[in-house]
């Protein structure tokens, strides 16, 4: 971690979250379902051998070079749910890569909940980018920097999504709540109809994921590893929508407290570095309509 992130205000900061996200931790999984099997839970979809599943199924390895990333999705659809990840993101200079954890449904109109962690100059933090598309259209992009080094062992990434909200999480601490009553208030639809893959990627970004792509890739570090392991899915995997939404899962009703309230605001306030709904030169003319309605 940088000099910078890792003085004063910061490192206090740090320590309280860590503390408040190993006390609630145990109450945050209680609602996740145990670690799986890559094996039986997941495909290697493409990268020509780049993926790898190791230790028995315990392990998932993706890789990127300079002629292709790699890339698996869960053979099961899920319509809600809370879906946890631990990863260890590609160490060193990893600039112009993208690293994924995110599910998506098909079509033009997809629905989409992503974490994707954009590489960087040897040295320098990773940005952690979220972002929620719903019918084909996202742009609603929060991105943030980590309280710890994400290269040098593995760390807890997990969405909550029910038909109140999308929460996003990192090792147990809410870094970013999308309500579905602020977005329905502003006229936006929520995911709550498509069934939703988990997905996992390596690839190639260097046109814009390290400083805008003014740093590019530097090939001779290929490949780039990153390493995947405690995949839990636990949700609604029937294609009826309305059956889904009578699931009595707890990810169903999980609901962020005051303690959860505390963490998010002060998660954010350290550590986020650019909200969309602050954008006044992507939106001149005001926010978004849901931003307006964010904390309604």
């Amino acid at each position: 971690m940088p000099a910078a992130m890792a003085s004063g205000p910061r490192l206090t900061m740090r320590t309280t979250l860590v503390v408040l996200g190993a006390l609630c931790s145990a109450a945050l999984l209680a609602g996740v379902a145990s670690a799986g099997n890559f094996y039986q839970d997941v495909d290697i979809t493409w990268g020509d051998g780049r993926g790898k599943i190791l230790n028995g199924g315990q392990l998932l390895t993706l890789s990127m070079d300079r002629s292709s990333g790699s890339g698996f999705q869960s053979r099961s659809q899920y319509l809600y749910g809370r879906f946890d990840m631990q990863l260890k993101l590609v160490p060193g200079d990893s600039a112009g890569t993208v690293t994924t954890f995110y599910l998506s449904s098909q079509g033009s109109q997809h629905d989409e909940i992503d974490f994707e962690f954009l590489g960087n100059a040897s040295g320098e933090p990773y940005t952690v980018h979220t972002n929620v598309y719903s019918q084909g259209k996202g742009g609603r992009e929060q991105q943030f920097r980590v309280w710890f080094d994400p290269t040098a062992d593995f760390h807890t990434y997990s969405v909550v999504w029910n038909p109140s909200h999308i929460v996003f999480y990192v090792d147990g601490v809410p870094i970013r709540d999308f309500r579905a009553r602020a977005a329905s208030a502003a006229g936006v639809p929520f995911p709550a109809s498509q069934p939703m893959r988990v997905y996992a990627s390596v690839w190639d970004a260097e046109e814009w994921a390290t400083q805008g792509g003014r740093v590019k890739t530097d090939w001779s570090r290929a490949p780039f590893v990153a390493s995947y392991r405690g995949f839990g899915a636990a949700g609604c995997t029937s294609p009826d929508a309305a059956a889904c939404a009578r699931s009595n899962g707890a990810w169903m009703f999980q609901e962020l407290d005051a303690a959860g309230q505390e963490q998010l605001r002060r998660a954010q306030a350290s550590y986020m570095i650019y909200d969309y709904c602050a954008d006044k030169y992507r939106f001149p003319q005001g926010p978004p309509p849901e931003c307006s309605a964010a904390n309604k």
